[in-house]
C-alpha cells in the first residue's frame, strides 16, 4: 500500500512540475494523468534502483559542494524517468532540456516532501 500511496504522490508532484515549469510537458496518445503516472512509476523505480549508485559515486563531488550536486543527480533521475516512460509505454512527459529537469527536479522534491508530510500517519 506504501508503494502505491509514494506512485501516487510523485504522479501529482510530477503534474504540480508541468504546471509550474516551462518545459516540462505531457508527451504521448495517453491522457495527461496516465503520463504523469507513467513517469512517477518510472522515477519511483529510477530512485530506488540507479539513484543510491550514483549518489556514492558523486560523493565527492557533492561534498565539495556541500550537497547542492544532489540536485543534478535528481534532474538526471527525472529525464532518465521521462526517457524509459516515453520509450519503453510510449506516454511520459517530455523535458525540452537540463534547466527545465533541475527546476522540475527541485519541484517534484518540494512536493513530494509536502504531500508526504501531509499523508503521514503520525
Amino acid at each position: 500500500m506504501r508503494f502505491v500511496l509514494n506512485w501516487l504522490l510523485t504522479s501529482i508532484a510530477i503534474s504540480i512540475a508541468a504546471f509550474l515549469v516551462p518545459g516540462i510537458e505531457p508527451f504521448g496518445p495517453a491522457d495527461p494523468w496516465i503520463c504523469f503516472a507513467f513517469v512517477g512509476l518510472f522515477l519511483g523505480f529510477v530512485n530506488s534502483l540507479v539513484k543510491p549508485l550514483l549518489t556514492v559515486i558523486s560523493l565527492p563531488v557533492t561534498i565539495l559542494t556541500l550537497g547542492v550536486f544532489q540536485l543534478v543527480i535528481n534532474s538526471f533521475m527525472l529525464e532518465l524517468a521521462s526517457w524509459l516512460s516515453v520509450n519503453l509505454l510510449g506516454a511520459g512527459v517530455s523535458i525540452s532540456g537540463f534547466g527545465a529537469a533541475f527546476f522540475g527536479a527541485i519541484v517534484v522534491s518540494i512536493m513530494c516532501a509536502i504531500l508526504g508530510v501531509a499523508t503521514s500517519d503520525a
